[in-house]
């Protein structure tokens, strides 16, 4: 017996109902699509339907119908499990509530395997993607940043930060260094790059694993630096301010008892006989009290201003370009400025008398100094060796170093910026640096529109080579981590479907995917193509209904 598919049974369908509107019987139309007759006869049966119209029933069993249900259906699996980190289930009860249980199979059963067959064709479809793209790939000097998470078994997560391609995501036995590097070189495998640097935290095995297996600088996470000062200084400052409010509104409680009690006697008459109590030195006394608390909370107050305000400190000054004028800062200058943030911060602990515990963060904090000075010194030492391959006359490089650089480096330092003041002020910066550029008197308004857009590039590129912070692969793992926490359990297989959907399918608001940022090239659109190596949805199973239970307490028959 030949089975046909949903979509070949309603194009055959199809063309039996105009064929019989032309007059010929069912038995030669059947004859002529080798077709049973009473195959013919139970298709065009109307079948139940529930709730859903009679019309949009009759429109299911066309091929545009099928096509239709076969695109909604993976498109609310696509959506629900894939990206809003629900499970299944939430799939059949969306076919339920919205009447296509009536033209699909909504049971779990069912629309598991349908889930199962969509993340291997995503899967499938982003290999072949990547190998696409990937042949004739321009050479790369990359940077990864890296991080593990755990769901509990470790997860190895590495990232490019300027186009946010995933590079790897899977699971792993351990952490140590030699199994982060066997990772990452089979997942360069085929990719025309070279790591250069890496960015993470100051974990023994992601320095190894780059600095020795790599050979590749380690560019240290700032954020870790500024969250070991906020361990270190934020609690403690802010429970010196509570106590000292507190201690500042004893003494003005005190002082009005006092005051009160002054009041009292003196409104008595007649008075009682004897000394009367020191009023004025109790009231003096309670006053003192009130102004060395209040001086005190100020001070409290002071110091944690003045910590955060450290903090903050330390992400504006740790860039390779001043942000108040757009000029390059000597790696001198910014070890000064580091040691100044430092030398305040001590005089903060001493002034308010931090625990040992507190002091230890403070000294992790400040070991990183010398990594970040290093990272700067990397920056600038690539930076020159790839503006002297061009072999640029001397005044188009001092344009492209001077200018050119910074203005674009500042323009993506804005483009992260979280408050408009300082986003504001950056564009402007930027687009004063590149003002005298535009000119058409410029040497590089002379050159040819391709060889400036090449300048251009590469100009981007040397801005991108500085990376501070890993946040990007911080933030990947607090999307699997919301995967994991619904599921209570991430296969390999829906990790690699994770991982195909952020690269191939999830869009920044320029309409680009991250595989088209990283290789520079368009790709099919991921759900389209995984769509056209998907089953078509199964048919409702035709439920026979179940006999009532009989009541327990029902006679027995003597």
């Amino acid at each position: 017996m030949i089975r046909r598919s949903r979509l070949e049974r309603a194009e055959q369908l199809g063309a039996a109902s105009v064929r019989l509107a032309a007059g010929q019987t069912q038995r030669q139309v059947a004859a002529d699509l080798g077709l049973a007759r009473s195959t013919l006869q139970d298709w065009r049966k109307p079948e139940a339907v529930g709730v859903a119209p009679a019309a949009l029933a009759a429109w299911m069993e066309t091929p545009e119908g099928v096509r239709w249900l076969h695109q909604l259906v993976l498109a609310a699996h696509f959506s629900i499990t894939l990206q809003g980190a629900a499970g299944i289930r939430v799939v059949c009860q969306f076919l339920e509530l919205s009447g296509l249980s009536a033209f699909v199979g909504a049971s779990y059963g069912t629309q598991q395997g349908l889930n199962a067959a969509l993340e291997e064709a995503l899967v499938a479809v982003a290999d072949e993607q990547r190998a696409a793209l990937a042949r004739g790939m321009p050479h790369r000097d990359l940077t990864v940043c890296e991080d593990e998470t755990f769901h509990p078994q470790v997860c190895l997560v590495a990232l490019e930060p300027v186009s946010g391609f995933l590079l790897l995501e899977q699971y792993a036995a351990d952490r140590k260094a030699a199994t982060w590097t066997q990772a990452l070189q089979s997942a360069l495998v085929g990719l025309n790059v070279t790591v250069i640097q890496g960015t993470s935290d100051e974990a023994t095995a992601l320095h190894r694993h780059v600095e020795v297996d790599l050979g590749a600088h380690h560019s240290p996470d700032l954020f870790h630096g500024q969250h070991e000062v906020s361990k270190a200084t934020s609690l403690h400052l802010a429970r010196q301010v509570r106590q000292s409010a507190a201690t500042v509104v004893a003494a003005q409680t005190r002082w009005a008892i006092e005051r009160a009690a002054q009041q009292a006697y003196e409104d008595q008459s007649p008075r009682p006989c004897g000394r009367p109590p020191a009023f004025a030195a109790r009231l003096q006394a309670a006053m003192s009290e009130g102004v060395q608390a209040e001086i005190a909370h100020t001070q409290a107050q002071a110091r944690q201003c003045e910590a955060r305000a450290l903090v903050r400190e330390l992400g504006i000054l740790y860039h390779p370009y001043d942000l108040e004028r757009g000029q390059a800062q000597p790696v001198e200058q910014v070890a000064q400025r580091l040691n100044d943030v430092w030398t305040r911060l001590g005089h903060i602990a001493a002034a308010a008398e931090l625990p040992t515990r507190a002091r230890e963060h403070l000294a992790k904090a400040q070991r990183l100094t010398t990594q970040l000075l290093a990272t700067l010194t990397f920056f600038f030492a690539t930076l020159q060796v790839q503006v002297e391959a061009l072999a640029l006359p001397p005044e188009l490089e001092r344009a492209l170093v001077e200018q050119l650089i910074p203005a674009l480096y500042l323009e993506r330092v804005a483009a992260r910026s979280t408050h408009a003041e300082p986003r504001h002020r950056l564009h402007a910066l930027s687009h004063q640096l590149l003002e005298p550029l535009r000119h058409g008197d410029h040497p590089l308004q002379a050159l040819p529109s391709a060889e400036r857009a090449r300048l251009e590039q590469v100009a981007g590129e040397c801005a991108d080579r500085f990376q501070r912070s890993s946040s990007g692969v911080e933030g990947r793992n607090g999307q699997l981590a919301l995967h994991h926490q619904g599921r209570h359990c991430l296969s390999d297989r829906k990790l690699a479907a994770l991982t195909a959907v952020h690269n191939y399918h999830i869009r920044r608001a320029d309409g680009t995917t991250a595989a088209e940022r990283f290789f520079g090239r368009a790709h099919e659109t991921l759900f389209a193509q995984a769509l056209q190596r998907m089953p078509l949805p199964p048919r409702p199973a035709r439920r026979r209904p179940r006999p009532p239970r009989p009541p327990y307490l029902m006679p027995l028959a003597a």
